[in-house]
């Protein structure tokens, strides 16, 4: 233990007026240098790179794109081996068979795919992209943020990409319009931000779509809940409680949202509505909407809001908001309240308390006038159930509160927290460390599920059953 960990575990004691002073030393903080630990790699990919470039310049000089690009995968990449081992025997290079087929891989990524995004875009370890430059990269990996090196040639190579993947999917990104957020082909989540508004280089960010569906029963294997807590959740989905799954970004909301659908009644016609689409809905009766944004002359921009209002008219049972974010929130919550119950959405705020808060500020959005009280019950009436997911400093992910809405009481929301999970420190290993309990509160919703025939033991409201999580 270190002498400053120990001063701050020992109870405070006063010391004589005559003692003498003692000097501590400053606590050194550990940092982490990139540079220095990664430089021997860096500058091995710095070798390959810049071969790379020759070959890949070499390559646009003297090969006819569009006929190749009209060739099958395969005869594509035999003429492209072909092209390597010429040019590598005509500048006698000693390359092994590994860093040819590399090389191979480059340029077919560069014609095929997403350039040197690709090996990332492929790597299933992988959850994030986030690029801050050309030159300054980095990836998530099991919840943790770590730098990478990614080959980019420049600044005008990684523009390039980004227009690659824009124009794909139909949308635009230049310096009149730097800004565009956009599903990619495979369902990953991309944003970019380029010049003036990047202020270092293009800014990019790629949320990866996963095709790996978590389960409720995964998330309980993975410690992100209980067993009774996942019982409650998927009783109360069947029995079309209304839910607003809550948490900050990176929390695992939209997959939360995905687990909850499989407990959705498979007869029933459900909407979503996306800025981008990310559900991966399991029923077979899912009509899916995403929102547009405004074309080059400024027209054709179509808001979340514009799309609720035009579910209700497509006879849904439920809508389901993949993000409730503002003026939308009016209509979400008018849908809730007449006939479509069971309806969800997601909302970025750190505790249920703030989501209710959050809601009540996007309702004074809309410019209606209406009193505190007429919000208050709307919310009120509208919603049934919060939960609460939280992204800790180890990069687990948690269900860190259930609770329950359960009226008003004068101009006060009234909310009954069901299920928690409670820190209790950190591991040597950096892990948060806790356990997950129940309050003792038993939900008002019950009555519905036993009606529906569903029943829970009483220990799963015990407080005195505790679970690590």
């Amino acid at each position: 233990m270190s002498r400053f960990t120990q001063l701050l575990k020992e109870p405070e004691t006063l010391a004589p007026a005559n003692a003498p002073k003692v000097a501590i030393a400053p606590v050194k903080l550990k940092t982490v240098a990139y540079e220095k630990k990664d430089a021997p790699l860096a500058q091995a990919k710095t070798r390959t790179f810049s071969t790379r470039i020759k070959v890949h310049k070499k390559f646009l000089e003297e090969v006819e794109l569009s006929a190749l690009e009209a060739l099958p995968d395969g005869r594509m990449r035999a003429e492209v081996v072909s092209f390597v081992e010429e040019f590598i025997d005509a500048e006698r290079m000693q390359l092994n068979s590994a860093e040819v087929n590399g090389l191979v891989d480059d340029i077919m990524n560069e014609l095929k795919g997403l350039g040197p995004l690709e090996p990332l875009m492929n790597d299933p370890t992988v959850s994030d992209i986030l690029i801050n430059g050309h030159e300054n990269c980095f990836v998530e990996r099991s919840g943790k943020l770590v730098q990478e090196y990614i080959p980019f040639e420049d600044e005008a190579h990684l523009v390039r990409i980004i227009n690659k993947i824009v124009a794909a999917v139909g949308r635009r990104i230049d310096e009149s319009s730097p800004l565009c957020d956009a599903r990619m082909q495979d369902g990953s989540r991309f944003n970019a931000a380029l010049r003036p508004i990047g202020v270092d280089g293009p800014l990019v960010s790629i949320r990866k779509f996963s095709n790996s569906k978590l389960s409720l029963e995964k998330l309980v294997e993975f410690g992100a809940l209980t067993q009774a807590m996942a019982d409650v959740l998927a009783a109360a989905v069947h029995a079309r409680i209304t839910t607003i799954i809550s948490g900050g970004t990176g929390t695992g909301k939209t997959t939360a949202l995905n687990a909850f659908s499989a407990y959705i009644a498979e007869h029933e016609r459900l909407i979503t509505i996306e800025d981008a689409a990310e559900l991966q809905l399991q029923q077979p009766h899912v009509a899916r909407m995403e929102t547009r944004p405004s074309n080059a002359e400024g027209t054709g921009e179509l808001k979340q809001r514009d799309l609720v209002k035009n579910a209700l008219r497509m006879r849904p049972d439920r809508v389901i908001l993949g993000e409730v974010r503002g003026e939308e929130c009016f209509d979400m919550l008018q849908a809730m309240n007449t006939g479509h119950e069971g309806s969800m959405a997601t909302i970025h705020s750190n505790t249920p308390r703030d989501a209710i808060s959050r809601l009540e500020q996007m309702l004074g959005m809309t410019g209606m006038p209406m009193t505190v009280s007429s919000i208050r019950s709307q919310i009120a009436s509208a919603i049934q159930m919060v939960v609460q997911l939280t992204r800790f400093s180890d990069g687990r992910r948690r269900i860190t509160s259930i609770a329950e809405i359960t009226g008003l009481e004068g101009d006060i929301i009234q909310m009954q927290e069901i299920f928690r999970f409670k820190k209790t420190g950190i591991g040597q290993d950096g892990k948060v460390l806790g356990h997950f309990e129940a309050t003792g509160i038993r939900p008002r919703f019950l009555e519905e599920l036993n009606a529906m025939g569903v029943d829970f033991p009483d220990e799963y409201f015990d407080p005195s059953h505790i679970q690590k999580g």
